[in-house]
């Protein structure tokens, strides 16, 4: 016997720190604690509920269980706190490159510009010699022996000319609504908002942006409900061109710029189906409209609200889900249905009984509650469970 107690406990053997006598006892002393095995994944066990043949141990109070890495093995945690997401970068633009109001002038500037520089040619050809009769009539004129076309004609020419097509050349019509974002040899000058007859510098590149109020009606663009479900959203976005410089010049299409941003903020927002919780649509619309006005503010866009207008299935998952959502609005008709005649029932079975006017027993009242539901499930046109 003492033979099978020593190999009993052999497995703990001298490692443990317990010393056993010559016949697999333990030795004279005090009580020696529990053994326990250290589980990091679950908690300590004592080691007596498995041995069994070990004296009953001192009470070891158990601590709670741990989960972590075990210390010099490298073993990475069990349990982790969800990382916290980096925050998405924003998109960053040219701090200089910032709307500013242009230098023009009216445009009775421009018209006084080419009316000078047609008369400086007209004088010039009259001074040569080679204004026609008629004209010289016309313009009451003296006759003058012309000096010919020489270098110095030649030059009031240019000048003259230069001056009527700058100009005339410089004339624009602001609309309200529309501005022109001016540029030269790629450097941005300035933003004209003004309307009316005006006289912009002609050297000056200009790009036409609409600032007005505008909206987008998207085509079906790819998105997803909360369970993956894939779909098809058409939204409608309201927004409008705040900074001009950016808008131009920060990016290549402000337009284009605009409609990814919206199939981005698509991708990562659930969409609910109509039908669904109320308000639901509403909390989507808000947040889709928050991530596209941060994505588009950089760049001089200011969103106000984008709304989806149509949701659909997508065309591979259409038919699934038209079966699926038919089968829920049946399954729920039949259980309001089910609902109602068992009501029915037992509302007439306790009226006939609180009356007197039967006296059953529980055979003739289960039957009588089965008559009762085939007539109103028939009544109802259903068939009865």
């Amino acid at each position: 016997m003492s033979t099978t107690t020593s190999h009993t406990s052999e497995p703990d053997g001298p490692a443990d720190g317990l010393a056993d006598g010559p016949a697999g006892k333990p030795a004279d002393g005090p009580v020696r604690p529990a053994r326990l095995i250290q589980n990091e994944a679950t908690t300590e066990i004592p080691v007596h509920l498995l041995f069994r043949d070990d004296p009953a141990p001192a009470t070891v109070p158990l601590k709670p269980a741990v989960v972590g890495r075990r210390q010099g093995t490298g073993e990475q945690p069990r349990l982790r706190r969800p990382a916290i997401a980096p925050k998405r970068p924003v998109p960053q633009v040219d701090p200089d490159l910032v709307e500013r109001s242009a230098r023009v002038l009216p445009g009775a500037a421009g018209v006084l510009a080419g009316a000078c520089g047609a008369a400086g040619c007209v004088a010039t050809s009259w001074w040569a010699g080679v204004l026609p009769p008629l004209a010289v009539e016309a313009l009451r004129l003296p006759v003058i022996a012309g000096a010919g076309l020489g270098p110095a004609q030649w030059a009031a020419y240019a000048g003259a000319g230069a001056l009527g097509l700058f100009g005339l050349g410089g004339l624009a019509r602001g609309r309200t609504g529309r501005a022109w974002v001016l540029d030269l040899f790629g450097r941005y000058r300035g933003t004209v908002r003004r309307s009316g007859l005006l006289w912009v510098n002609p050297l000056l590149l200009r790009r036409r942006v609409d600032v007005r109020l505008r909206h987008w009606r998207s085509e079906p663009v790819p998105a997803a409900d909360a369970g993956g479900v894939a779909l098809r959203v058409v939204v409608l976005v309201v927004w409008r061109v705040r900074d001009t410089a950016r808008a131009t010049l920060g990016v290549d299409d402000h337009e284009a710029y605009l409609r990814e941003c919206v199939e981005a903020a698509l991708a990562r927002v659930p969409v609910e189906m109509p039908g669904g919780p109320r308000g639901a649509g509403d909390a989507v619309a808000e947040t889709l409209s928050r991530l596209v006005a941060t994505d588009a503010a950089p760049v001089g866009l200011e969103v106000f609200s984008v709304q989806p207008v149509r949701v659909e299935y997508a065309p591979e998952v259409a038919a699934a889900m038209h079966r699926r959502r038919i089968a829920a609005l049946d399954a729920q008709h039949r259980a309001s249905v089910l609902t109602s005649v068992v009501d029915s029932v037992e509302d007439t079975v306790t009226r006939l009984t609180v009356r007197g006017l039967v006296d059953l027993d529980d055979y003739e009242r289960k039957a009588l509650v089965k008559d009762l539901t085939v007539a109103f499930c028939a009544g109802r046109g259903e068939t009865p469970p």
